[in-house]
């Protein structure tokens, strides 16, 4: 068996494949003890085209190839069930890897034959991505967590990021972990479900990944009332996990926060991406269906919310938008409401 299987989807995205695919053979490790695995999602621009030379020049590299564009979950779940290694790990096809990061990390997971391995990353700006250099590195140092104490003391809400962890392989086939087929944000139901059932891991401040943020035209940057349903289906995806009958009342809180924190950045996108009350009446229908069951109970203002997003959501979504400008934004009261009252014509 292989030490490490490193799965790519690729789909549209010509400018960014190459430096990611070159950054994996910057990274000291013998290629006899990895291999790449790339799956084309039926890409339509030139993005294998710009990676033919490195896959003739290297015998580890595998391509599969879909007939047809099935989504970048499916896309990991392909390279998933073709991968060989030990462990799995699963870069975004626009970032990059840290040069000579890896075998540190993967080295102490297979000695301590950890289920998962999480490190650090860079996120950088794409504008500024080219010249980005990693001056400084610290001591590669970690800690070891069993049970649910990297799920409670580690899982950020907001950075349920894939691409930052290495997976013991045979851990995500018998706990039978996927990605929800064909919804973007399939990351955060994924890495909760990774966390909660992982026995023992490890985790480093030893940075391996650099993160392209605000890159134009990528999958999770523009909100809509289709991609809604992807968020509502991770939605729902992530409070089912509240249900596991062998989750502490810690871990259980944990998980019904979190999915209230990604509740609200979602009523968020719609007050301010989505203009047409007929469409934010749309959303919250997607919402209801995909996620039918949520029932936000910590303290009084998440009982308040669950009643009006139940019984009365149109106007919970006026009062989530004011709250956010009194809150956030710092808007007097009166001058918040008064523009209340000139939109609604009052």
């Amino acid at each position: 068996m292989l030490d490490l299987s490193i799965i790519i989807p690729v789909y549209q995205v010509e400018r960014y494949i190459r430096p990611c695919v070159e950054s994996i053979f910057r990274q000291g490790l013998d290629e006899s003890r990895f291999e790449v695995i790339i799956v084309n999602d039926c890409t339509k621009d030139r993005s294998m085209a710009m990676i033919a030379d490195i896959i003739q020049q290297h015998t580890n590299i595998t391509v599969i190839n879909h007939p047809e564009n099935l989504s970048l979950s499916v896309a990991r779940n392909t390279g998933i069930d073709a991968a060989k290694g030990k462990y799995l790990f699963m870069p975004d096809s626009d970032d990059l890897l840290i040069e000579n990061s890896l075998p540190p990390v993967l080295e102490k997971a297979l000695e301590l034959e950890v289920d998962l391995a999480v490190a650090g990353f860079f996120p950088v700006n794409d504008k500024n991505i080219d010249s980005f250099k990693v001056t400084e590195r610290q001591e590669f140092t970690f800690k070891e967590k069993i049970g649910e104490q990297l799920f409670l003391e580690d899982l950020n809400a907001y950075q349920c990021y894939v691409w930052r962890t290495l997976y013991r392989r045979d851990f995500i086939l018998e706990n039978q972990i996927r990605f929800i087929p064909g919804i973007n944000y399939q990351d955060v139901p994924f890495t909760h479900e990774c966390h909660l059932k992982a026995k023992r891991s490890i985790v480093t401040p030893w940075p391996i990944y650099i993160y392209r943020v605000d890159r134009p035209g990528a999958a999770t940057t523009v909100f809509s009332v289709k991609k809604s349903r992807s968020y509502s289906i991770a939605i729902g995806s992530t409070w089912n996990l509240s249900k596991m009958p062998s989750l502490s009342t810690e871990a259980r809180y944990k998980v019904e926060e979190d999915v209230y924190h990604s509740f609200c950045t979602m009523m968020f996108h719609t007050v301010y991406a989505i203009e047409k009350t007929s469409e934010r009446i749309q959303i919250l229908q997607i919402l209801k269906k995909e996620a039918p069951d949520l029932n936000f109970k910590h303290g009084f203002f998440q009982k308040l919310t669950t009643f009006m997003y139940r019984y009365l959501p149109i106007h919970y979504l006026e009062a989530f938008y004011l709250y956010y400008q009194i809150s956030y934004k710092k808007i007097p009261i009166i001058k918040s409401l008064r523009r209340y009252m000139i939109t609604k014509k009052l």
